[in-house]
């Protein structure tokens, strides 16, 4: 797991009854993706089922807390809760102001949805300087750091594990 951080979990979690959804940005899609799969990947060493684990994407790291929201919300009208949501994105800085704005912005949104939603919302966004930073982050490149995705898969089996009140 992580060098600093999450590190080993205290215990092991069974995620076999979970139902856990990923919503994802399209913006810096290499990272993105390798984002994504690490996430799944432990979600899966886990043992949520891979039926049970629901990816969708929205255009930019903007848009993932009104799509994880909504997201959510189709499941429940549907009657098949999620347990779990991960809002995965990656904004790195260029010569503006945009990237605090929209750092500072999606950030308090998500931590929001904990409490809206009622269910964890694990903050999986990447807030990177470089695109170099983005990509040790994402675990691509060998050497310099691990997939954070595999962090985000396992928070949320951890928390909707502990504090699932729907089981």
């Amino acid at each position: 797991m992580a060098v600093k951080g999450l590190g080993e979990m205290d215990q092991t979690y069974d995620g076999s009854n979970l139902r856990v959804g990923i919503v994802h940005a399209r913006w810096n899609k290499k990272i993105i993706d390798s984002l994504v799969n690490g996430a799944v990947k432990k979600l899966l060493e886990l043992g949520v089922k891979e039926e049970n684990i629901f990816v969708e994407s929205v255009p930019g790291s903007f848009e993932l807390p009104f799509g994880s929201q909504l997201f959510v919300e189709k499941h429940e009208k549907l009657g098949k809760p999620l347990d779990a949501v991960i809002p995965i994105g990656t904004l790195i800085k260029g010569s503006t102001m945009h990237f605090e704005y929209i750092c500072d912005a999606t950030t308090h949104a998500l931590m929001k949805l904990n409490f809206e939603l009622k269910i964890p919302v694990i903050f999986g966004v990447l807030t990177c300087l470089s695109d170099e930073q983005a990509e040790a982050r994402a675990g691509l490149v060998p050497g310099k750091m691990h997939n954070h995705g595999e962090d985000w898969g396992a928070a949320a089996v951890e928390m909707a594990t502990k504090f699932n009140v729907s089981q």
